[in-house]
């Protein structure tokens, strides 16, 4: 087995591509019950409906960045979850998505692959703005996009549920003059200074 490819990394996290060699293991992940609750999902999805999305999902690379995630803490990197930004190229905003696998999270990894893929989104993509809605009750969420550089902006009411209860969803964005920093994406292009 090769090394895998990480473009950008961090002190815990880092970014390479999106893999047909992962989709298993993405899938896996997607069925967990906690990403499902938290992205409001009710039913688990077929591995073979998952190996078709994921060719839909890699022709449309114009539209969307999506990297897979990597623990960069253990030799070699271990695939730890993915990332997305669904791009609107009209306005330059992009929708933002995370996943983690269960054994990597609340260790900062999802916090750091959140302010890479929004260093990426920002120095690279060049885009004006990166929005996503989260359930409200999802608090440790909203505080790993805090500290990554989203803000809360407001509150759709009612428009989702959280273990069986209604519940509302929080508005969330970042522009670049927010973004905290330290770039990765500088550091790659411009080592030296």
């Amino acid at each position: 087995m090769h090394e895998p490819i990480v473009w950008i990394r961090g002190e815990r996290a880092g970014l390479g591509p999106f893999s047909s060699n992962l989709v298993d293991l993405y899938w896996q992940w997607e069925q967990d019950p906690g990403v499902l609750v938290g992205y409001g999902r009710q039913t688990p999805d077929s591995l073979e409906n998952r190996r078709e999305g994921f060719q839909h999902q890699a022709r449309g690379t114009d539209d969307q960045l999506r990297f897979t995630v990597y623990d960069v803490t253990t030799d070699p990197p271990t695939p730890a979850g993915t990332t997305a930004v669904l791009i609107d190229h009209h306005v330059r905003t992009g929708e933002f998505v995370i996943q983690l696998g269960p054994a990597s999270r609340g260790n900062g990894i999802g916090t750091e692959a959140t302010r890479l893929t929004l260093d990426y989104a920002f120095h690279v993509t060049n885009l004006r703005c990166v929005h996503l809605s989260v359930l409200s009750p999802n608090l440790a969420a909203i505080r790993a996009y805090e500290k990554a550089g989203f803000r809360r902006i407001g509150e759709r009411r009612n428009s989702g549920y959280w273990l069986g209860k209604l519940a509302n969803e929080t508005l969330m964005d970042a522009i670049p003059a927010d973004f905290p920093g330290p770039s990765a994406v500088r550091q790659a292009v411009e080592p030296d200074r």
